[in-house]
């Protein structure tokens, strides 16, 4: 039975710990397998460990149709959204949840008093665009970070946005000002990228599996790995 200690195992944080075990339960089964023999180091044992048994099907060109079909607003060119945003930003000892509860009271003031958006955006926006009343001008799909991007182009109307946008840099309320549609891509043009996409995911799952079986066969100390949800490789 594999055995993996760690007092073996020198990792800061947890997250770099269940790294450390599984690369090490990776490299225990490999040796089981002889794929060192012939002197291979640990990473190329691993890609040959894991083309022999946890293999993924490539997904079929209709995995990929109905991909497209169901995510349409993803695969187009020249959507030009204009908007305004307030930042209440996140900065090292911020308190989040007192934080939170500003940005919401705001966006509550907002909804019923809708003109006021450019006095609160000169007021409490720790973004530059503060100073022209929250005005972030014309962007594009894939300009901003993934998650205002989404709150962005994932819907169709203006206005002001019922929720807070919560991103890396703190939480927003964004207004959509106007909208200029761009031109829909056709499947041919994204097909290889989507195929690429949907073998991430399900190569992914796969593995995850595959470690969790691993992990299940092992005698593991120090750290958790049943119910992970990635594959925890780097």
């Amino acid at each position: 039975m594999a055995k993996v200690n760690h007092t073996l195992i020198r990792a800061e944080n947890e997250e770099a710990l269940r790294l450390a075990a599984v690369r090490e339960l990776l490299c225990q089964r490999a040796a089981e397998l002889g794929l060192f023999e012939d002197g291979a180091d640990e990473d190329t044992a691993i890609e040959r460990l894991l083309d022999l048994e946890a293999q993924t099907p490539e997904p079929t060109e209709a995995e990929c149709r109905r991909y497209y079909d169901a995510h349409l607003p993803e695969f187009r060119s020249g959507d030009l959204v204009a908007a305004r945003h307030i930042l209440f930003g996140v900065t090292p000892g911020t308190p989040i949840d007192a934080l939170r509860a500003k940005a919401e009271e705001s966006l509550h003031t907002l909804k019923h008093e809708p003109q006021r958006f450019e006095e609160l955006a000169r007021q409490l926006s720790n973004c530059p665009s503060g100073e022209q009343g929250g005005n972030i001008g014309q962007v594009t799909r894939g300009e901003c970070v993934p998650e205002f991007d989404a709150a962005l182009f994932e819907h169709s109307s203006t206005g002001l946005l019922p929720k807070l946008v919560n991103t890396r840099y703190g939480f927003h309320i964004v207004s959509v000002e106007q909208r200029i549609a761009g031109e829909q891509i056709p499947f041919e043009a994204v097909k290889e990228r989507i195929a690429e996409r949907l073998a991430e995911q399900v190569g992914s799952k796969a593995l995850a599996q595959y470690v969790q079986i691993l992990a299940g066969q092992a005698e593991i100390e120090g750290v958790e790995l049943v119910g992970a949800d990635t594959p925890l490789l780097q």
